[in-house]
């Protein structure tokens, strides 16, 4: 059973395991970095307090992190096919993994923000800082330990999403463990999959922690 077939396939697997995980978690920041930031910028002690574009922003992201994300990979395939073309495999996935993910960012970078200090903040502003140097300057600036922390959080749940979407053909190890584990009842294979996806989180998350601690400034030695 252990050939160069099944090998190469759970090789192939995690590749492609990889390519969804990593693409859709950069294509979810393109969209949930911007709007996490909007949120603090327009909430009620932002540097741009607008109540309506809060309000809306924050029902969308609510409303989108309501939604199971099995459903949403169902209840999006019509689009799914007009961005790629079709709805099953590893590229079909990103769609929905990155929808999905988008708004579970914006919440992470929303909390992160909000940790910098107000007196830094304010000391920019007294400095005469205009708002796009307040935010790449000071908010991100200071809040980038807190932000790395996020992508690694963010980065083993869309792995975790990535897996669930084996259950429609989403491709990866999900994929496999779905058919050959659950359908075949190969339990081997599933079991070697579920130990591919959890080494695959560890990693991650080491590098993401190792990341964050040399970025961060309050550690020294």
């Amino acid at each position: 059973m252990w050939d160069s077939t099944t090998i190469n396939m759970l090789i192939e697997g995690t590749g492609a395991t990889l390519y969804m995980t990593l693409l859709s978690t950069l294509m979810a920041y393109v969209i949930g970095l911007p709007l996490g930031i909007a949120l603090v910028v327009t909430a009620k002690d932002g540097l741009r307090p607008n109540a309506v574009v809060y309000k809306v922003l924050d029902i969308i992201v609510n409303i989108v992190r309501s939604v199971p994300f099995l459903i949403l990979l169902i209840l999006i395939i019509p689009l799914t096919k007009v961005i790629v073309g079709k709805s099953y495999g590893s590229t079909a996935t990103i769609v929905p993994l990155t929808l999905a993910a988008a708004p579970f960012i914006a919440r992470l970078v929303e909390s992160s923000l909000q940790e910098v200090d107000r007196g830094v903040i304010e000391a920019a502003q007294s400095m005469g800082a205009g708002l796009w140097t307040i935010i790449w300057k000071v908010l991100l600036a200071e809040a980038r330990t807190s932000l790395i922390v996020g992508a690694t959080i963010a980065t083993g749940t869309i792995l975790g999403y990535s897996a669930m979407a084996g259950t429609v053909g989403g491709g990866g190890l999900g994929d496999i463990a779905i058919r050959y584990g659950y359908y075949r009842y190969q339990t081997d294979i599933m079991i070697v999959t579920v130990i591919l996806l959890v080494a695959l989180v560890q990693i991650m998350q080491v590098i993401g922690m190792k990341l964050s601690r040399k970025l961060d400034k309050r550690i020294t030695g």
